[in-house]
């Protein structure tokens, strides 16, 4: 098993890490204040809630028509651009003074590209750790990303507090110019992945990122292992976009950040123990069960509980949505290498879309039933879908299934 020394032992891993930490934090100071200064210019929540998602909706078309770039432009390049346009844009945010409806448009039209810079990121990974140091560096990034979002909200609500969301944005901004200097002086200008080096063209990027989509959505294997890492998540997070309306109907919307904290300290914690304490061949028999158990605490919302029970069990749900680590190395090992960061921009794309269809669903649902409720049927539909996984995507995962291997291509 691999062993943290190990994993940090790598330079561009060093590098991956601390400018990742520099993004997600950063990403999120930049939500915070953007939402704030909607509301500050609107004071419409409706709006404010708008400008909070804005920009995840569009990397569904950046996810469709773009992700092909990520394995035919230089990865060390995408990265820094993606940290540069953050900076144009937060700088735009904080000091152009554009109306409302500019302001989101600009938000909304500058995520397209996202998918393209996550997967240049993401493929690297697999890259520069190998084997079980790889599985291991993802629960690292993980644990990373938990404690960055929650060092994210409080630092920018002290922030706003104390200079205003346009300077928080500034800080933002500030961000990821350092992020893009680290990742320019700390990681090698490695070549495109796939044999075509050159730019491409618009209408050929578009032609090639539906084609290789449609390639790897047909791969049953890759299928399999983009759904599991999609539906239950799904789930969880349609019931997680509910906690806020429960609490407040409780009398507690103060506690609703609490909550919130608690899933990012659960998921830090879960990729924690099984990153580090797990085999790799025990990561991959323990998919089933960890995701048939993601569900199950949602199930206790039925009895209503108070603010104190309702975040143990949104972060013992949070813990359990861990069994992804046992579905990375699969996924590394069933892409072609010339594919992988279009394939890893894909699995990103899906995640983004399976959160908002989720809150959307789960919320539906709340209109119709007591928000309590919503969450405890989504811990049902969270078990369904570990169930109905298991005997479709999951049934030719060999250790997982019990069925012999699949020869990684």
């Amino acid at each position: 098993m691999a062993t943290f020394r190990q994993v940090f032992a790598v330079p561009e891993f060093r590098v991956l890490f601390a400018s990742q930490a520099l993004l997600v934090g950063g990403d999120t100071v930049k939500m915070l204040a953007f939402s704030v200064l909607i509301y500050a210019q609107t004071n419409s929540p409706g709006l404010s809630a708008a400008a909070y998602m804005i920009g995840f909706v569009p990397q569904v078309a950046g996810g469709m028509f773009l992700l092909s770039i990520a394995d035919r432009v230089r990865p060390r390049g995408l990265m820094i651009a993606g940290e540069l346009l953050r900076v144009a844009v937060c700088v735009l945010l904080a000091v152009a003074g554009l109306p409302v409806w500019a302001a989101l448009l600009l938000v909304f039209v500058t995520g397209v590209p996202t998918p393209v810079f996550s997967a240049a990121r993401n493929a690297m990974l697999p890259e520069v750790l190998e084997g079980d140091a790889f599985v291991l560096g993802r629960a690292t990034i993980t644990v990373m990303v938990a404690g960055a979002q929650i060092a994210g909200f409080s630092g920018g609500g002290l922030a706003l507090a104390a200079v205003g969301p346009e300077w928080a944005l500034l800080i933002t901004a500030a961000l990821s110019l350092l992020g893009a200097v680290v990742l320019r002086l700390g990681l090698p200008d490695s070549p495109p992945r796939a044999a075509a080096g050159e730019t491409p063209g618009m209408r050929d990027t578009v032609r090639t990122t539906l084609r290789v989509n449609r390639e790897l959505l047909a791969d049953r294997r890759v299928r399999g292992l983009l759904l599991a890492g999609w539906l239950p998540l799904l789930v969880f997070v349609g019931a997680e976009a509910v906690f806020v309306p429960y609490l407040t109907g409780l009398g507690s919307s103060s506690g609703a950040g609490l909550v919130l904290a608690a899933t990012a300290a659960g998921m830090g914690l879960g990729n924690f123990v099984v990153g580090r304490f797990v085999s790799p061949e025990g990561r991959e028999r323990l998919v089933f069960p960890l995701m048939l158990l993601v569900g199950v605490p949602l199930l206790g919302f039925a009895a209503r509980p108070g603010v104190a029970v309702s975040a143990a069990l949104a972060a013992a749900g949070c813990v359990f949505l861990s069994y992804n680590l046992g579905l990375q190395r699969p996924f590394v090992d069933a892409v072609p290498a010339d594919r992988l960061g279009q394939a890893y921009g894909l699995q990103n794309a899906g995640v983004m879309t399976a959160q908002a269809v989720g809150a959307m669903l789960v919320g539906a649902l709340a209109e119709v039933v007591p928000p309590h409720q919503a969450i405890a049927w989504a811990g049902v539909a969270a078990i369904g879908c570990a169930v109905a996984l298991r005997a479709t995507a999951l049934r030719r995962r060999g250790p997982v299934a019990g069925s012999p291997p699949i020869p990684a291509r």
